[in-house]
C-alpha cells in the first residue's frame, strides 16, 4: 500500500509499505479516506518540530472507514466512519494515573513518534476510534482533531462565562480556539497582524479585535477590559515574544496558556508572574476530547462543514505541501484524500 514518509527534514517520499494486520491490541483495521495537513506536519517536514523522529509516516488528523474488526471488538462494525485518536499512552505512569495521558511519560503520538495516517490502512485499538457525525463529510471531519486541541486549551484555562479572554493569533489554531471559546464566554478579544483574519474573527464571535502592528496591544487590552487586563490569555501565535506580551496583557490573578513548541529562548519576566500571581500553564494535544467535540457537533453547537478549502490525493502530497507553503490566501485547510 502507499504511504507518505518524511525521510528527513525537507525530504518527502511516497513509498510502498506492507498493509497492517490486526491483532489482539490493534483490533480494528481502518481504510483511510481523509487526513489533514496541520502546522505540526509542516514542522516535521521542515525539521522545526522538536518532538518528531525520522523517518516517519506522518499524519495525525485521521479519518476513515472500518475495514475489518477482530473478535474482541464490541461496538464498531465494518463500514463505520471513524476518526482516530492520535494520542497513545501507557496508562501506568504518574500523568496517566491522574488522568492526564496526553502528557504520559511514555507518550507516543501517531504521525510524530510512531507512524500515522498518511497511508492507505492503519490498525488501531477500538478505544481509539470515534464514530463520526452523519452531518459531516470525511474531509471536513479531519477538523475534529484540531477542535479537540481548542477544547483542551479552554479546559486548561478553566474558561468561564465571566472571563475576559485574549486570543493572541488568529490562524488555524486561534480560529479553532475561538469557535470553542465563544460557547463558554462572551468577552473575547482577538489579536492578529492580518486585518482579514481579524474581520473573520469578528464575524465568528470576537467582541473586540486588535492589530498589534497598528495599535498598542497592551493599552487596547486594558481599554477593552476596564483597565484590568485579560483574565485569560491563550497564545496561539507562539512567536518568540508572544509569551512576554501575554504576561503583560494579562491582569492580576489571570491565567496564561502556552501552546508553542519552539525550543528557541524566549523572554520571561518573573516580576510579571509573581506580582500578578499569574498561572502560566501549558496545553498540549488533547486529553480524551474527541467525544466532547463530536457531542458539540451533534448538538449543533459547532459547525465544521466547509472548513477544508483544498484536497489533494495522497500520492500528490509533495504538491499539497508545496501549495501549503505558498501561503495562498485561499487556503483554509488542506486535506489529503485516498481516492487515487
Amino acid at each position: 500500500m502507499k504511504a507518505v514518509q518524511i525521510v528527513k527534514p525537507e525530504e518527502l517520499k511516497v513509498i510502498d509499505i506492507e498493509k497492517p494486520v490486526i491483532d489482539e491490541k490493534n483490533n480494528v483495521l481502518v481504510k483511510m479516506t481523509a487526513a489533514g495537513i496541520c502546522g505540526s506536519d509542516m514542522g516535521i517536514y521542515h525539521g522545526t518540530n522538536a518532538a518528531a523522529t525520522y523517518p516517519r509516516v506522518i499524519g495525525h488528523e485521521m479519518v476513515g472507514r472500518v475495514d475489518q474488526v477482530g473478535p474482541n471488538v464490541k461496538d464498531l462494525k465494518v463500514g463505520d466512519r471513524v476518526i482516530i485518536n492520535q494520542v497513545t499512552s501507557c496508562g501506568h505512569c504518574y500523568p496517566c494515573r491522574i488522568g492526564r495521558g496526553n502528557v504520559c511519560d511514555n507518550l507516543a503520538i501517531r504521525g510524530v513518534h510512531i507512524d500515522g495516517g498518511y497511508r492507505e490502512f492503519i490498525a488501531v485499538p477500538e478505544k481509539d476510534c470515534y464514530i463520526l457525525p452523519e452531518s459531516l463529510s470525511d474531509t471536513d471531519a479531519v477538523m475534529i482533531e484540531p477542535t479537540t486541541i481548542g477544547i483542551q486549551a479552554c479546559t486548561r484555562a478553566e474558561l468561564k462565562k465571566d472571563d475576559m479572554l485574549l486570543i493572541y493569533g488568529s490562524g488555524a489554531l486561534g480560529s479553532t480556539i475561538l469557535k470553542v471559546a465563544r460557547l463558554l464566554c462572551d468577552h473575547i478579544i482577538v489579536a492578529d497582524i492580518m486585518d482579514d483574519k481579524l474581520e473573520t474573527a469578528k464575524k465568528n464571535g470576537a467582541k473586540y479585535t486588535i492589530n498589534p502592528l497598528k495599535e498598542d496591544l497592551i493599552e487596547k487590552v486594558k481599554e477593552y477590559t476596564g483597565g484590568h487586563g485579560s483574565t485569560v490569555s491563550i497564545d496561539s501565535a507562539c512567536t518568540k515574544d508572544s509569551l512576554i506580551t501575554l504576561l503583560k496583557a494579562t491582569g492580576n490573578a489571570g491565567r496564561v496558556i502556552t501552546m508553542g513548541f519552539s525550543v528557541s529562548p524566549t523572554e520571561v519576566n518573573q516580576f510579571l508572574i509573581t506580582s500578578k500571581e499569574l498561572d502560566v500553564r501549558g496545553s498540549r494535544l488533547q486529553n480524551k476530547m474527541f467525544g466532547k467535540a463530536i457531542e458539540l457537533i451533534n448538538e449543533g453547537k459547532l459547525d465544521l462543514s466547509g472548513t477544508v478549502s483544498h484536497t489533494f490525493p495522497l500520492i500528490k502530497a509533495q504538491e499539497a505541501f508545496d501549495f501549503n507553503d505558498s501561503h495562498d490566501p485561499s487556503i483554509r485547510k488542506i486535506a489529503l484524500t485516498f481516492d487515487f
